[in-house]
């Protein structure tokens, strides 16, 4: 039976504060700020702006995400 005053091992608690996570602000933000992108020109094989931007900023988003989860994983 173990002593009960030897103290018991706590896990280390998890932070989650990088700098590397900054990095994801403008691809939450630039999306919601419509009013930038809302034209119909320049279009791009047949698609307007607002619908080959907003398919660009999926693919920075996960191109973010990726480097910053590779950046801050332990």
């Amino acid at each position: 039976m173990a002593d009960p005053e030897t103290p018991k091992a706590v896990p280390a608690a998890r932070s989650d504060r990088s700098r590397w996570n900054w990095l994801l602000l403008p691809s939450i933000v630039l999306p919601v700020l419509t009013p930038l992108f809302n034209h119909d020109s320049p279009r791009l094989w047949g698609f307007p702006a607002f619908y080959w931007l907003q398919f660009s900023f999926i693919l920075v988003g996960v191109t973010t995400t990726t480097f910053v989860y590779r950046m801050t994983r332990r």
